[in-house]
C-alpha cells in the first residue's frame, strides 16, 4: 500500500512541477506581450489625448478671438488668453511623445507645429490690430483665406497623426488578443496535464485525510478539554475574587464599627475633659486659652477625620438615607475638598444593596482618580434609570489620558470594573488627551 502510493507520488510530482513549469513559461511570455502591447495602447491613448487637447485649444483660441474682433467685448478674450497660454504645454507634451516616436509622425509634428506658430501668430496680429483700433486691417485679415488654411492644415496634420495613433492601437489590440488566444491554448493543455496529475495525488491524499480526520477529533476533544478547565478555574476565580471583595467590605465595615465605637468614644471623653479642664483652670491667661482652644479645634478636626474614614469605609449615609443622597453627599464633600465644580443629574433607582454600593464605590473611585490625576474643573456625575438597566457616567473636562497607554492592570480601574461585572454590568472608559474622561457602566435590573 504504502510502495504503491509512493508510485503515484513519484509520477504525480513531476507531472504537476512540468505542468507547472509550462503555465509559468506561457503566463510570462504571454505576459510580456502583453505588457508591450499596453504600453503601446498607453502611449497612443496619451498621444491622441494630447492631439485632442491642442486642436480644442486652438479652438477655443480662434473662436474666443474672433468674438472679441467682432464685439470688442474683453469676456471673450479669457478662452483666448487662456488657450494661448496652454498651447505651449500641449506642444512640449507632444514633442516629448514624438521624440520617441517614427521619422514620419516627427517630420508631421514638426511640420503641424510651424502651422500653430503661424496661426497663433495671425490671431496675435488681428488682436493687437484690434486694440489699436486698426479696424481695417484686423478686418482685411480676417477676411483672407490665410487663417483657414492655416487651420485646415492644423486639422490635417493632426488627422495624419491620429490615424497613424489608431493604426498601432489596432496593432496593439490585436497583439493583445493573440497572446491571450496562446495563454488559452497554453493554460488548457497545462490544466489537462495538471488535472490528472491532480487526480492521482488525490487518490495518494485519500489515505491521508482519515488519518488527519482522527487526529483533527483529538485535537478537538483536547481542545474541549482544555476550554472546560480554563471555564472551571475563571468560574473559580470570579468566585474567589466575589469572595475577597465581600470580605473586603466587611473587614471595611468592622473597622468602621471599631473606629466609631472605640476611637469615637476616646475623642469624645477627650472634648469632654477639655471643656471640664475650661471650666476649673483660669481661661483669662492668654497661653492658657490658646492652648485649650488649639487643643478643642485639633479634636473637633480629628472627630472629622473619624468621621470622614468611617464614610469611607463604610457609608452610613447609603445604608440610611439611600443612593441619591449618599451621592448628592459624595459629591459635595469631594467639591469642598478638591474645589471642583460637581454638576449632579441623579434619578431615583430601586436595587438591592449589593448594587447600590457597587455604584457608590465606582464613583466614589473615579472621584478619588479625578482629584488625583485629572487636573479637572467640572464634573458631572449621572444616574439614569432606564425600564432594563440603570446607566451611571462620570465625566470631567481635565487632562485625559490616552486609554491605549493606560496600564490594563490598574487596581483602580480593575477594581471598578470586577465590582460592575460582578453586578452582571458592563464599565467602560474613554479618554482622549486634552479631552477629559468619561467612565461609564452599565447595570441591569435585578429582577
Amino acid at each position: 500500500m504504502r510502495w504503491s502510493n509512493f508510485r503515484k507520488m513519484a509520477v504525480s510530482l513531476p507531472l504537476a512541477l512540468l505542468a507547472a513549469s509550462a503555465l509559468v513559461g506561457i503566463n510570462e511570455a504571454g505576459y510580456d506581450r502583453s505588457h508591450d502591447a499596453v504600453s503601446a495602447l498607453s502611449r497612443t491613448y496619451t498621444t491622441r489625448a494630447a492631439l485632442d487637447r491642442l486642436m480644442q485649444n486652438m479652438l477655443d483660441a480662434e473662436t474666443g478671438l474672433r468674438g472679441y474682433l467682432l464685439t470688442g467685448d474683453e469676456r471673450y478674450l479669457e478662452p483666448y488668453e487662456k488657450a494661448a497660454s496652454t498651447i505651449n504645454s500641449n506642444l512640449d507634451e507632444l514633442r516629448a511623445i514624438f521624440t520617441a516616436s517614427s521619422l514620419e509622425d516627427q517630420e508631421d509634428f514638426t511640420q503641424l507645429s510651424r502651422q500653430i506658430s503661424r496661426k497663433m501668430s495671425e490671431l496675435d496680429l488681428s488682436l493687437r490690430l484690434r486694440r489699436q483700433d486698426n479696424d481695417d486691417a484686423w478686418k482685411f485679415v480676417l477676411s483672407t483665406d490665410v487663417g483657414k488654411e492655416n487651420m485646415d492644415a492644423i486639422r490635417s496634420l493632426a488627422g495624419k497623426l491620429t490615424e497613424r495613433s489608431t493604426d498601432r492601437t489596432n496593432h496593439s489590440t490585436q497583439e493583445i488578443l493573440h497572446s491571450l488566444m496562446l495563454s488559452r491554448i497554453g493554460i488548457a493543455t497545462m490544466a489537462a496535464i495538471g488535472l490528472l496529475a491532480f487526480y492521482m495525488y488525490l487518490r495518494q491524499a485519500s489515505a491521508l485525510q482519515t488519518f488527519n480526520q482522527r487526529e483533527q477529533e483529538t485535537l478537538e476533544r483536547e481542545r474541549d478539554r482544555l476550554e472546560q478547565l480554563v471555564r472551571e478555574r475563571t468560574a473559580s476565580l470570579t468566585e474567589l475574587a466575589n469572595h475577597l471583595q465581600q470580605v473586603r467590605e466587611d473587614e471595611r465595615g468592622h473597622l468602621a464599627r471599631e473606629l466609631h465605637d472605640e476611637l469615637g468614644a476616646l475623642l469624645t471623653a477627650a472634648k469632654l475633659d477639655v471643656a471640664r479642664l475650661k471650666s476649673k483652670v483660669d481661661s483669662q491667661a492668654p497661653e492658657i486659652a490658646e492652648r485649650l482652644k488649639h487643643l478643642t479645634d485639633t479634636l473637633n478636626s480629628g472627630i472629622a477625620l473619624k468621621r470622614r474614614i468611617i464614610e469611607d469605609l463604610r457609608p452610613s449615609s447609603l445604608f440610611n438615607l439611600g443612593l441619591t443622597a449618599s451621592l448628592e453627599i459624595l459629591g459635595r464633600e469631594f467639591a469642598e475638598r478638591s474645589n471642583v465644580e460637581v454638576d449632579l443629574n441623579l434619578e431615583a433607582v430601586e436595587l438591592p444593596e449589593s448594587v447600590q454600593l457597587t455604584i457608590y464605590r465606582m464613583v466614589q473611585e473615579s472621584l478619588t482618580n479625578i482629584g488625583k490625576y485629572a487636573n479637572a474643573e467640572k464634573v458631572l456625575v449621572a444616574v439614569h434609570n432606564y425600564p432594563t438597566h440603570v446607566a451611571v457616567q462620570i465625566r470631567d473636562n481635565g487632562s485625559g489620558f490616552d486609554t491605549g497607554k493606560a496600564n490594563p492592570s490598574a487596581h483602580g480601574l480593575m477594581g471598578m470594573r470586577h465590582r460592575v461585572e460582578a453586578a452582571g454590568g458592563r464599565l467602560t472608559v474613554t479618554s482622549e488627551p486634552g479631552e477629559g474622561t468619561l467612565v461609564s457602566a452599565v447595570l441591569p435590573h435585578v429582577h
